[in-house]
């Protein structure tokens, strides 16, 4: 039976529940190994990452001479990362920082404006700014993106920074209600937004959509569990359907938890409408917070469906970017339940198959996993090392997997990216006769872009992240100074 494109069933609410083979290639080896683990049941999904050319007589594996990670970036950039990271890890210096953008966030003081105050912007842009951003023209940001891939990244996942901040009560901070022409407004100016954001990206890239920035109506239908209304579906078809013109993907950003149900639905209701033409490939991404405690009873609905529908699953897994503002109740009681609900999750998606946490639905227990897409979002490295274990293992035992790239927002944990750059480089180097499979992982970059006023609230999330990780983040702080020392020691 066909299913309508914005059919609900169980999907338009939010419920938070109470809470052998020796490993081919040697990119691993230039990672601190991880602990040993138990060997897992594999999947049956190819990934287009890995060479699979029969092995022949083998030399010895040729000698790993790693470099530290973060030699890849400039002395300017290392810099300036290490004074924000400091001021994160210090409360002294965090908390009047928070406050402080948050009064800039919310004022409509021209003067607390950095789009018409240039005093403001000068100093916004060459720091918080500069570390989180892509740029705020079309010129800027292809010349940020060109030099991380540059550096090695595969891709970057680019964003239109324009979003709106939802209050107590599930209005928009702005408070009003807007007329027609108004409505029309707010989604022609988040459409021409993104498209150009499209334009930006390139064959691989992902492009990732905050629908908070259409406007208060589209607010108001998220908040409300609605369709999307007619100018604003024709604006998310139209950006679909470019993007699959131009061969990249669509991510649909989480938000906070009072619009979140919605976004869920209309995640869904396009996924259905893309996600069935290529197959084993998704065109629209959904995004879900493994800090919530909801999370894998929502992925295990959407996993029915789409199993349900023949449709690919595609799924990128955060820790959560709402923390300042979703209520505590609705997240895990400690960050180690966090990070167990993580790598629960996504093991169980690389491997395409329920464990303890991500359990199927009663009564659909003989189901079988859709296919999936992943983009593992993590600033983790113990997550990040899990993963990478799981996917040389599968390649050693020659398993299918599935199709899935590693993802870090810019500015942070760019000790972790960097070891996933120097794997994937080391795993190319090895691509000399005699040929062996070798898992090459991808990984990109998160960037947003637009004006400096438009990338506050992006740049407040940053900042609370920060405070609500600092153990994370004094860890990049120390992999930052480590880096510094060496520099001016070998000087």
């Amino acid at each position: 039976m066909a299913t309508s494109l914005w059919s609900t069933g169980a999907l338009c609410h939010f419920q938070p529940v109470v809470y052998k083979a020796t490993v081919a290639g040697q990119a691993q080896q230039c990672i601190t190994q991880a602990p040993a683990r138990r060997r897992l049941h594999q999947s049956n999904y190819q990934s287009a990452t890995a060479t699979t050319i029969p092995p022949s007589s083998r030399p010895a594996a040729p000698e790993c001479k790693s470099k530290p990670p973060l030699s890849l970036f400039p002395l300017s950039t290392l810099l300036r990362s290490y004074c924000i990271t400091s001021l994160s890890c210090s409360p002294i210096l965090l908390s009047p920082s928070l406050s402080l953008l948050s009064t800039l966030v919310h004022s409509r003081s021209p003067l607390l404006n950095p789009d018409r105050n240039p005093l403001l912007r000068y100093a916004l842009k060459k720091t918080f700014y500069a570390q989180f951003c892509a740029g705020e023209n079309l010129a800027e940001v292809r010349k940020t993106m060109a030099s991380l891939k540059d550096m090695g990244f595969e891709g970057v996942i680019l964003g239109y920074a324009k979003e709106v901040v939802v209050v107590e009560g599930g209005e928009s901070a702005e408070n009003e209600e807007p007329d027609a022409g108004t409505v029309e407004a707010e989604v022609t100016a988040w459409r021409k937004g993104t498209l150009e954001t499209v334009s930006l990206a390139q064959k691989g890239d992902y492009v990732a959509l905050k629908f908070t920035g259409a406007g208060s109506r589209a607010l108001h239908e998220l908040t409300n569990c609605l369709p999307p209304g007619k100018v604003l579906k024709e604006a998310i078809i139209e950006i679909c359907d470019f993007a699959k013109r131009r061969n990249v993907r669509i991510l649909f950003d989480a938000e906070q938890t009072t619009v979140q149900a919605g976004i869920d639905m209309w995640t869904l209701a396009f996924q259905r409408k893309y996600n069935c033409e290529v197959p084993e490939q998704a065109l629209v991404y959904g995004t879900y917070q493994a800090y919530l405690r909801s999370t894998p009873a929502t992925l295990a609905r959407h996993i029915a469906v789409a199993w349900d529908e023949r449709f690919t699953l595609g799924v990128k897994l955060v820790r959560g970017a709402y923390l300042g503002s979703d209520p505590r109740h609705l997240f895990w009681s400690e960050k180690e339940d966090t990070d167990k609900a993580y790598n629960e999750i996504a093991e169980s998606l690389i491997q395409r198959r329920f464990n303890n946490l991500l359990k199927p639905l009663q009564g659909k227990e003989s189901r079988e996993f859709p296919d999936v897409n992943l983009v593992l979002a993590s600033h983790n490295l113990k997550s990040v090392k899990q993963a990478m274990s799981i996917r040389k293992e599968q390649l050693a035992l020659d398993q299918k997997r599935i199709h899935m790239t590693y993802g870090q927002l810019m500015g942070m944990a760019d000790h972790v990216s960097c070891e996933l750059i120097l794997a994937r480089k080391l795993a190319h180097d090895l691509q000399q006769p005699p040929y062996e499979k070798r898992d090459t992982p991808m990984v990109h970059k998160y960037l947003v872009w637009g004006t400096v006023g438009e990338c506050l609230k992006y740049l407040l999330r940053r900042a609370q992240e920060n405070r609500d990780a600092v153990v994370r983040t004094e860890d990049a702080r120390l992999e930052l100074r480590k880096e510094l020392v060496r520099r001016l020691m070998r000087n």
